[in-house]
């Protein structure tokens, strides 16, 4: 099983990449500006996020809506952290894939976190098309938050399995 530092070392690792890229993407790409690297597939904007996930409570009213984030966000970094930490050896199958996965929720949210104290909003700067379809802008803390949240319902769908063999 992965190690405590490692874990929060992964953690740590996704703040920073997050930290980095909305960085450079503030200094180097123009507000709403959009730069096609793959045209109709891939897009990289700059994109202010006011809200959660997908832009729920975008429209809100300022201070309670960041309120309400940042205490909703520090709620389940706390709850993922001591689970992170907490992790007993041998709970999940496949051994790495649970605590790699809390790592990558609680470095993205994290991220998204700092951006929300900081500033009231988040900075998104990957856009995404399937066919006609526009996937909501979204940033590497968010990338992180679902490809661990992914990984976690896999580790807990093999664990049930393996539990009823």
């Amino acid at each position: 099983m992965i190690s405590r530092p490692a874990r929060f070392g992964i953690s740590a690792a996704v703040w920073i990449l997050d930290r980095l890229t909305k960085y450079w993407i503030e200094q180097n790409v123009g507000a709403w500006d959009v730069h096609a690297v793959i045209p109709g597939v891939f897009n990289i904007v700059h994109a202010q996020n006011r809200g959660a996930a997908f832009g729920f409570l975008n429209q809100g009213e300022g201070m309670w809506r960041t309120l309400v984030l940042v205490g909703v966000s520090l709620v389940v970094m706390v709850f993922v952290a001591v689970q992170l930490w907490r992790l007993p050896r041998n709970v999940w199958p496949g051994g790495n894939a649970a605590p790699v996965a809390l790592a990558l929720v609680l470095g993205g949210a994290a991220g998204n976190l700092f951006d929300r104290a900081m500033r009231g909003s988040v900075t998104d700067f990957l856009q995404v098309f399937i066919g006609p379809y526009e996937w909501p802008s979204f940033n590497v803390a968010d990338s992180a938050i679902s490809i661990g949240a992914g990984l976690l319902i896999l580790s807990l769908w093999r664990a049930r399995e393996q539990a009823t063999v």
